[in-house]
């Protein structure tokens, strides 16, 4: 089986680190990992703005780079939410299906397909907070949402819970939003902050080092709130730390 690795466009410019271990961490289990140069943009951002026409050429370029592969795989929910449910500009192929039907979010592949019991390269003694972004806990299924009954459980925190010396504690609200939201936090950016610095503290409140999520625009947002009211706590993307990065 041949993974096409997406390594979202904003990753790529401001954390290539979780592009890297998204790539190890996938070849460390075996995987047949293939990078193709011609990768540009899902079509996110202008979704999120509302140019879904707009988005047409990016689309087709997305499914012209990928289609060739069994999965793609990529460290973002929220790009993988808008390859899934989103992908819509263009005529909806063979191909294009193909690629919407196909495409995994790095958490869920490592838990659902492969299955993963352990990382023994592992360890991260820390207390660790981690972030659902909106779009894994409600669009992708990582866990389940405070707003709805039934059995608790966490994909993420049952990966992470593999990881030596890691000690995963959690705020008094897990599931609310940050305030990054895409566009809203250009559009709205007093709310957008305020939200930002309450998840801040909260995570604070509960004795967390560290921030992991599955989402680097979430935690591009949150680290940018605390460097600005000068909060200590440090932020890691999931892929890093199963990957055995050190603090």
């Amino acid at each position: 089986m041949r993974i096409g690795l997406f390594v979202p466009c904003f990753i790529d410019a401001f954390y290539p680190q979780v592009g890297v271990a998204t790539l190890e961490l996938l070849e460390r289990f075996g995987c047949d990992v293939d990078y193709p140069f011609d990768q540009t943009c899902c079509g996110q951002p202008m979704v999120n703005s509302g140019c879904h026409a707009e988005a047409a050429a990016t689309e087709q370029l997305f499914v012209d780079n990928f289609a060739a592969y069994d999965v793609i795989v990529a460290p973002s929910g929220s790009c993988v939410h808008q390859i899934r449910d989103n992908l819509t500009a263009i005529e909806q192929t063979a191909a294009v299906r193909h690629v919407r039907e196909n495409t995994y979010e790095l958490v869920e592949y490592l838990h659902d397909v492969l299955k993963v019991e352990a990382f023994p390269w592992a360890k991260f003694p820390h207390k660790v907070g981690y972030h659902d972004s909106c779009n894994t806990l409600r669009n992708l299924g990582h866990g389940k949402p405070s707003e709805l009954r039934g059995r608790s459980f966490s994909k993420p925190r049952a990966l992470l819970e593999k990881v030596a010396g890691i000690e995963l504690v959690s705020p008094a609200r897990p599931d609310e939003c940050c305030g990054f939201g895409g566009t809203f936090s250009v559009t709205e950016p007093e709310v957008s902050g305020r939200m930002g610095r309450d998840k801040i503290a909260d995570h604070g409140r509960a004795g967390a080092e560290y921030i992991v999520s599955a989402d680097t625009s979430c935690l591009m947002h949150q680290q940018g709130c605390a460097r600005r009211i000068g909060a200590p706590i440090r932020f890691k993307h999931i892929a890093e730390v199963l990957n055995g990065s050190a603090a």
